[in-house]
């Protein structure tokens, strides 16, 4: 579903470079149980490929579960992979392999806001990687960094170097010409996309505060990666419920054969743990490189992910279309490179 973020369990979540400081030495000395430097001798590497195996073939999935079986309730889709996350984690805190914040009714209460803007973002992000190519999502998706910048420089007074808005600007070009170009568009599946672009934006920007206030009620005074993806998709469920029943997907699924099918159970299962493995080897990639080097290493997966999305769906493409996809996909890597250069310097 596009990427999640790190907080879920995101596509959609590549270019949240703050999610670094929500790391806690518990878990950094969880992870290492694992990930011992005696056992493996390229963690850097070894972890970067781990996140992006599973950050790709997390939207793939999702792609051909929509398209490939032509699955028509993308909510229901959601709400199944939130519920495999929650049992795995819960399952995972109760062995004492991670530790996790009790759901107090407090912190709810702080959090559900901002994960009411998550699921929304969840669920235009399925619909539309439904209508349109895996590559024009990546590219489309270049459009929340530039609502995200905006909205930084507006209501937190953030300043950007001329680099990053030049980057910015040719991501809007990119995204623009791609459209035009764009020889499977689909007017909905776009229009999913551009409100999919606000909401991550709106997610980014609202998720550091909350997630400041959050951790003063806490019993540790923090709120780790694994807590936040409890929490998160803990509260996605009764939401999920609710929207399942209001976008009448519970007469689609009584009558749709694909719920017969093994394999097709075993598609949605997988999408599931790869949602949840995008979290771990993010957390891990992030422990072993930094926050600069999981910025690039983002962006640059873009680019294998859209080769592979073309090739494997067939998707009708021209020369015009390639050449935008690309031009924004270096744009990408030059908002990424833009970005680390104004964190260094500030």
């Amino acid at each position: 579903m596009g990427s999640r973020s790190l907080s879920g369990s995101k596509s959609f979540g590549e270019d949240d470079l703050d999610l670094e400081d929500s790391k806690v030495a518990k878990d950094r000395e969880k992870i290492s149980r694992f990930y011992r430097p005696g056992k493996i001798h390229n963690q850097a590497l070894l972890s970067g490929l781990a996140y992006c195996i599973s950050s790709c073939s997390m939207i793939l999935v999702n792609k051909f579960v929509l398209s490939g079986y032509d699955f028509n309730a993308g909510i229901s889709l959601m709400l199944y992979q939130n519920i495999v996350s929650v049992i795995i984690v819960t399952a995972l805190s109760l062995l004492g392999v991670i530790s996790t914040e009790p759901l107090t009714w407090k912190l709810i209460k702080v959090w559900l806001p901002v994960n009411v803007i998550f699921v929304g973002m969840l669920i235009t992000s399925i619909f539309s990687l439904k209508y349109i190519n895996v590559a024009m999502v990546t590219i489309l998706k270049n459009v929340t960094n530039v609502i995200t910048a905006l909205g930084e420089t507006y209501l937190f007074q953030k300043h950007h170097g001329n680099k990053v808005w030049a980057a910015l600007f040719l991501m809007i070009i990119s995204a623009i010409s791609g459209g035009i170009t764009d020889l499977s568009f689909h007017a909905v599946g776009y229009a999913w996309q551009i409100v999919n672009c606000f909401l991550t934006a709106s997610y980014s920007l609202t998720l550091r505060r909350v997630m400041d206030t959050a951790k003063q009620l806490t019993k540790s005074g923090n709120l780790n990666e694994f807590s936040m993806v409890l929490l998160n998709n803990t509260l996605s469920l009764p939401l999920g419920i609710l929207l399942v029943f209001a976008f009448n997907e519970v007469d689609y699924l009584s009558k749709t054969p694909l719920l017969r099918m093994p394999l097709f159970w075993l598609t949605m299962t997988s999408s599931g743990f790869l949602g949840l493995a995008i979290s771990f080897t993010s957390m891990w990639f992030l422990h072993q490189t930094g926050a600069t080097t999981y910025s690039l290493v983002g962006s640059l997966n873009k680019i294998p992910l859209s080769i592979a999305g073309i090739l494997l769906f067939k998707v009708p493409t021209s020369l015009e279309n390639f050449i935008s996809i690309l031009f924004g996909l270096l744009a990408g890597i030059f908002f990424a490179k833009a970005k680390m250069r104004e964190r260094s310097q500030s």
